[in-house]
């Protein structure tokens, strides 16, 4: 495949070939022991057993090389054998102090930030929060004894043998986890929340739409009614962008101040995972049917993606719907090669809209520490034609602000900073708010809406401990204590 077919499919120039093993791997292993050569019978502790037959995991296959050593191989998208980032997979019948070292010997990128210090995820059944493993104990290199693909080792000693441990790629978030998210919201009975089912997908999943306003809001239709669209989750593998997209969601349905103007003022309608099937399946880029669904916007197919078909068709009769000022769409990304959070956007003709669409990326800035104006950029490439950012941007009304927002998958390095603060789940959500106070922000200064609470109501949105207050402890998992340091060498 030649660079510009590659560019086409969303892979860098650089991308490694695929090979007739990654062709092979077309399914993720279940409860396999690896034993060394010619061990016959059951495996003993210590014979690790590997496991990726659930919803979000991959790992297509496990070489034992020694006793201490392990080659394991991405089980690549669904239908498209090009794309093998995303990782996720468990490990049991462990010894205590056993030592191994894992190496990912089948990456689709040359280009990764493992080379700036991010490393793989793992937690284990005693110690469910999910922690980094030591950056020292990382390596990530071009390797001859594999076709000169790309590959990450790490090194790491188990210390528990009765856990079962996860590893992981970034931190997992489900279709059943935002399921079980969003069906929390339903049994509040919010009269400013509204849940509805869009479409279904190839494998008859839910394509949710989540509509957050005033009722009384919603129901004028007397006068234009300033509207912004959000999603999140076309790239399966881009776990960030759901917690972005959660941390958004959960801010504008709770009490805090801002949350009320936005909500009086402005209806977000949400959909949070674009691509539900790719989701479960646990493939990094594509859908069931090996579809990048962000290089389809132009024309979508109501048959292989139903998901687009819907969503495209939803925007453009909102957008020519005369009561609504349809003001911003908004694509939420995870990045695998860069640092902090930033945007993209659109050149036009038109020098006041290109000019006019710098406003709201500077106002993101000036409220969330790892939101880069500098990683921001704007642009017309050929290659993301059939991106939303670049469809929806030629199709929609002028007034409309079509942006991809973009959040590392490892770490953001604030102004002052000497050093990256790699992101968590808690810091994710937190751009997700402050995203939302952006909007405010944005509207104060079309003079649309006249808001001046005291600081005595204003929580700093950029401190998760100022926000505690507003949030919901029933919404929120994964955050009880780790009960102890994971067993790093």
């Amino acid at each position: 495949m030649n660079k510009e077919a590659r560019a086409q499919n969303g892979e860098s120039a650089e991308d490694s070939d695929s090979d007739l093993i990654n062709e092979q791997l077309t399914g993720n292993i279940h409860k396999i022991a690896i034993v060394p050569p010619n061990f016959s019978g059951k495996p003993k502790k210590g014979h690790l057993i590997f496991d990726a037959c659930f919803e979000c995991g991959n790992l297509g296959r496990v070489d034992f090389i020694s006793e201490f050593e392990y080659d394991l191989f991405i089980r690549p998208d669904t239908c498209n054998a090009r794309f093998r980032i995303w990782f996720n997979f468990t490990v049991e019948n462990v010894k205590q102090e056993q030592r191994v070292i894992f190496n990912i010997v089948n990456f689709s990128k040359s280009k990764s930030l493992y080379r700036e210090g991010m490393s793989p995820l793992v937690k284990s059944t005693s110690r469910p929060k999910w922690q980094r493993i030591p950056a020292k104990n990382v390596f990530y290199y071009r390797c001859p004894e594999h076709k000169r693909n790309y590959v990450m080792s790490f090194v790491f000693c188990f210390d528990v043998e009765d856990d079962v441990y996860q590893f992981a790629y970034s931190f997992p978030y489900s279709y059943t986890k935002l399921q079980n998210y969003l069906q929390i919201l339903d049994n509040r009975g919010l009269d400013y929340y509204e849940r509805e089912l869009l479409a279904l997908s190839v494998q008859q999943r839910r394509l949710d739409l989540i509509t957050i306003s005033d009722s009384e809001l919603k129901q004028n239709t007397q006068k234009k009614r300033k509207l912004v669209i959000i999603t999140a989750r076309v790239h399966p593998g881009e776990t960030p962008s759901s917690y972005v997209c959660q941390g958004l969601i959960e801010f504008l349905v709770s009490p805090h101040p801002i949350a009320k103007v936005l909500r009086e003022n402005i209806i977000f309608k949400i959909i949070p995972m674009l691509n539900p099937d790719g989701v479960y399946l646990g493939n990094y880029r594509c859908s069931l049917m090996g579809f990048d669904l962000n290089r389809v916007w132009q024309d979508p197919s109501p048959w292989a993606h139903p998901e687009l078909f819907a969503t495209k068709s939803q925007v453009l009769n909102l957008d020519k719907d005369s009561t609504y000022d349809l003001d911003f769409y908004i694509d939420i990304h995870a990045h695998s090669t860069m640092m902090n959070g930033f945007m993209y956007g659109n050149i036009y003709e038109d020098s006041n809209r290109y000019e006019r669409q710098a406003i709201f990326p500077k106002l993101l800035c000036s409220n969330a520490d790892d939101f880069s104006m500098s990683s921001t950029s704007f642009n017309r490439d050929a290659v993301k034609a059939g991106t939303g950012r670049r469809t929806l941007g030629g199709s929609l009304d002028e007034k409309c602000h079509c942006y991809t927002l973009e959040v590392s998958f490892f770490s953001y390095q604030p102004s002052g900073f000497n050093h990256p603060i790699p992101y968590t789940e808690e810091e994710y959500m937190k751009l997700g708010r402050n995203l939302a106070r952006t909007f405010l922000d944005y509207y104060k200064l079309q003079n649309y809406i006249v808001f001046n609470p005291s600081t005595a109501i204003m929580p700093k949105l950029n401190s998760s401990t100022g926000f505690s207050t507003y949030r919901s402890s029933a919404i929120l998992n994964n955050t009880s204590s780790n009960g102890g340091i994971l067993g790093f060498v």
